[in-house]
């Protein structure tokens, strides 16, 4: 059994532990090649400080086969420590297991808690290591299976609802040429026992459901035609938000108004409802790209945040209040549906444009 002791503060280096768990990035290159320089420098910095009887779990979101590349890294810097080799393999110093994080962001504590865990040993003793560590505090089931089959449920995960999106915004798309509403579409086709769209927007964020897919692509491109294809119409998604919002500006100005004085209102910068975080946000490159095609013109509001980070201070857009929003705005562009903008029903003026990619107004 593992021993439990006090939790020792945290610290800037490695120190002797009975467990290591590496939960780093793992982004990708610009050509979408998975990029595990972090995870290969954790496992490299813990080497030194690894004994006979540890256990080394990544938790990052990784391509399949990475925790195999991580065991090398370990063996290369550890040659006086014996690692798994095989499925079969029972004489190790060390287990290693592949346990993918499954947490949502705001709710994490609750859900480090209360979710099921995958656990995948490289072995099978390694897996029961694993699982006397998770046991310690996690209430959810532990599902046990091999490391690569672990790594490829988590990008199996978050493709799969990669894909349902990329099938509600190419709907979405359809419907603007056909004018219909999608959402009363996607509302009465759901009505089905067996059908379950989910909602359109401007994109899809964050640093897993639009990172992950790639590195099944990147490892199977040839098979892959689904997954990348989803990947592509939801990338494709921000810059047909835009083109909207600009033949817009050119509605008005066949109206009569000055293109220079047209004033653009962003809803939404974080990448998902309710929350701060900016990641990978379709909302943002889409409010990032209307500044800079109309300097001076464009605000935005997100009510999560009270002053831009400081890598947006040149981004050429300000904050500013919903309220303030709706009475000046010429162009509403709702973008993310926060319960703040859920829960009113304001009147849009007959000189207002409204762009609704979430369909709340």
């Amino acid at each position: 059994m593992l021993r439990l002791q006090r939790l020792p503060q945290a610290t800037n280096k490695p120190e002797p532990a009975d467990a290591f768990l590496i939960a780093v990035p793992t982004p990708f290159k610009e050509n979408y090649e998975p990029d595990l320089s972090y995870v290969l420098s954790a496992a490299k910095s813990i080497a030194p400080v690894l004994k006979k009887g540890d256990i080394v779990i990544l938790e990052s979101t990784s391509p399949v086969g990475t925790t195999e590349t991580m065991v090398e890294v370990l063996a290369a810097a550890r040659p006086d420590l014996k690692f798994p080799t095989g499925v079969d393999c029972k004489d190790m110093d060390i287990h290693v297991a592949y346990c993918p994080e499954r947490v949502l962001p705001g709710h994490v504590v609750r859900e480090l808690v209360q979710n099921d865990r995958i656990i995948g040993g490289l072995t099978s003793l390694c897996s029961q290591k694993a699982i006397d560590v998770y046991r310690i505090f996690v209430e959810g089931e532990l599902l046990v299976t091999d490391a690569r089959t672990a790594e490829m449920s988590k990008l199996t995960e978050n493709s799969f609802r990669d894909v349902n999106i990329a099938f509600a915004n190419e709907l979405s798309i359809i419907c603007d040429k056909l004018n219909i509403n999608v959402w009363e579409l996607i509302k009465l086709a759901n009505h089905h026992p067996r059908v379950n769209i989910l909602q359109p927007g401007c994109g899809v964020g964050g640093h897993c459901i639009a990172v992950d897919p790639w590195f099944i692509v990147n490892k199977t491109p040839n098979e892959a035609r689904i997954v990348r294809t989803a990947r592509e119409i939801n990338d494709h998604k921000p810059k047909w938000v835009q083109n909207k919002v600009i033949e817009a500006v050119k509605t008005l100005v066949d109206q009569g108004k000055l293109e220079d004085q047209i004033k653009i209102s962003c809803l939404g910068l974080a990448f998902k409802p309710d929350i701060d975080d900016l990641r990978e946000s379709p909302a943002l490159a889409i409010t990032t790209a209307l500044a800079k095609k109309y300097p001076g013109q464009v605000t935005a509001v997100e009510p999560n945040i009270h002053i831009l980070p400081t890598q947006l201070a040149d981004s050429q857009f300000e904050l500013s209040t919903l309220e303030d929003s709706l009475e000046q705005a010429d162009i509403l562009v709702v973008l993310v549906d926060h319960k703040q903008f859920k829960t009113i029903s304001p009147v849009i003026r007959a000189d207002q444009v409204l762009c609704d990619t979430k369909g709340i107004w």
